[in-house]
């Protein structure tokens, strides 16, 4: 025995093995050390071979729901303004094993080990945004962790306001978003208006531009302490200087939600708000191009010199920190920064400034095309990535187009637009440009999308038309089912845009390996 284990010690011994199910595995070699041994292991483990199974072997009917939406893409026209098509490789690291680890806290100051490698993903997020957006590390810093546009907003409030503390926001029929506190006469909508006091500024209606001069009278009557500038269907740029000046009036606190513009302002084709507002929202989809999550922006350093001379700096880097974990959500989610870190570095390239120019290109083209074929926008034009159609003129709402624009392929979304009494059936339709530009269309293929566009909405008309007296939302569609007519041009309309669109590139995933 003592012989064994000096030729063990040395390595002199062969090892002990035997062939179990075709493949060779060491016997006994974990006795002396503790632990199962290897047959142990292969009696027990029978979930390992399901860990690493392929997605085509564990859930071939999910793959098949991913090839039907590979296919939905591919074949059609994506026009909502909030979407995007993200680079293959973000969609990579969001894949990758980045998934399986949890990392509460912050970096150099975690609540478990095992840590090391998500510290320089995230420590990579931090100093990389600052870098996309031209800022100072020592005046800014920003929270990477938050996992939407809508939470990052409301931690901003938690962060930074008291339970009923007074906001001031766009109204969302006249372009806001809902997580800036949306409230009816009868209904507090958004949960952000249960927990603090809102109240709206609106756009002039004559001009489709926000009325500043409204905005000012109305704060010297609410004195908010917190002013947001920011919208989800406003096509023209926000005068950040004057919402500056309303907020140093009150002593307010001004936000600039820039979920929309995000990509815009990161390659420098828009105004900035970094110069004006104190924290900047904004998603890290949408225009910036990057994973779904989000992102928070604060001031740091010194705010101003008080009468005693003295500095006074900001406090919102442990709010908004604390705000975020352990105040409203739990560990991060590191796939998303594993894809936030490749996404930023995407952006910091002359491919993604020449891309957001085309943004800006392709979406003043699409805003004439449109007003020369008698449609009114909502502003009269874009500033921005998007435009905004006020259908009345039309004689038809937002709901029974976009359903129609879905039939033949084109994703839109129905919206509110100023005078509507209802999101539910709307008399607008919001079309941006982010995600065909993505794919590579340019102003003559914008022109195409435009006539489209038109074709959809002139058969829309039909279809309405057609419905008996008094009917709802709910009958359109079994009017057109009804009708054969209806059905053919659809189908005919369907046709084209599919012939349109596949002349285009697939993003982060190859056609030739399309199933449908």
């Amino acid at each position: 025995m003592a012989m064994l284990l000096r030729r063990v010690a040395v390595g002199i011994t062969k090892p002990n093995v035997s062939p179990v199910n075709g493949r060779f595995l060491l016997r006994n070699t974990a006795s002396s050390t503790g632990g199962s041994t290897a047959e142990e292991r292969e009696a027990r483990a029978t979930w390992i071979k399901q860990l690493n199974d392929p997605m085509e072997v564990v859930a071939p009917e999910v793959v098949d729901i991913i090839e039907l939406e590979k296919a939905r893409q591919f074949k059609g026209l994506e026009v909502i303004a909030s979407e995007n098509f993200c680079s293959r490789a973000v969609m990579e690291a969001i894949g990758s094993i980045m998934t399986n680890s949890s990392s509460d806290g912050y970096p150099g100051a975690r609540y478990s080990g095992g840590t090391e490698y998500l510290d320089i993903i995230e420590n990579w997020c931090m100093e990389r945004a600052l870098e996309v957006f031209r800022l100072d590390p020592a005046k800014w810093g920003v929270n990477v962790q938050t996992l939407t546009g809508s939470i990052a907003n409301f931690q901003t409030y938690t962060g930074l306001l008291k339970p009923h503390d007074r906001i001031m926001s766009l109204d969302l029929p006249h372009g806001g978003h809902l997580s800036h506190g949306y409230q009816t006469a009868t209904k507090k909508v958004s949960a952000v208006s249960l927990f603090f006091e809102t109240m709206h500024y609106r756009l002039d209606e004559k001009t489709g531009y926000i009325d500043y001069d409204g905005m000012e009278r109305s704060a010297s009557l609410f004195r908010p302490k917190l002013i947001i500038a920011g919208a989800s269907a406003y096509a023209r740029l926000f005068d950040y200087a004057r919402i500056r000046k309303i907020c140093d009036e009150h002593k307010a606190i001004m936000m600039a939600d820039m979920a929309h513009l995000a990509g815009l302002v990161a390659a420098d084709v828009i105004p900035s708000p970094f110069e004006y507002a104190d924290i900047v929202t904004t998603t890290t989809n949408k225009s910036l191009r990057g994973p779904r999550g989000a992102m928070i922006f604060f001031r740091k350093g010194v705010k101003e010199i008080n009468k005693k001379g003295e500095e006074v700096l900001y406090d919102y880097e442990d709010k908004i920190n604390n705000a975020v974990f352990p105040g409203v959500q739990g560990a991060s989610h590191n796939q998303k920064l594993a894809g936030l870190a490749i996404s930023l570095k995407q952006a910091m390239t002359p491919e993604y400034k020449a891309y957001q120019q085309q943004v800006l290109r392709n979406s003043s083209k699409l805003a004439q095309c449109l007003i020369e074929k008698g449609y009114e926008l909502v502003s009269g034009g874009t500033d921005n990535h998007l435009v905004l159609i006020d259908l009345k003129n039309k004689g038809i709402d937002g709901s029974r187009v976009e359903k129609v624009l879905e039939w033949v392929r084109i994703a839109s979304n129905k919206n509110t637009v100023p005078g509507d009494v209802s999101a539910v059936i709307p008399g607008g339709i919001r079309l941006g440009t982010p995600a065909l530009t993505s794919r590579g269309l340019l102003e003559a293929d914008f022109a195409q999308v435009a006539e489209f566009f038109d074709e959809g909405l002139k058969l829309a008309l039909k279809i309405k038309a057609a419905e008996p007296k008094g009917a709802k939302f709910k009958d359109f569609e079994k009017t057109m089912k009804s009708n054969k007519e209806f059905q053919s041009e659809i189908s005919k309309l369907r046709r084209e845009v599919e012939e349109f669109a596949m002349q285009f590139p697939t993003i982060g995933c190859d056609k030739e390996t399309m199933k449908y």
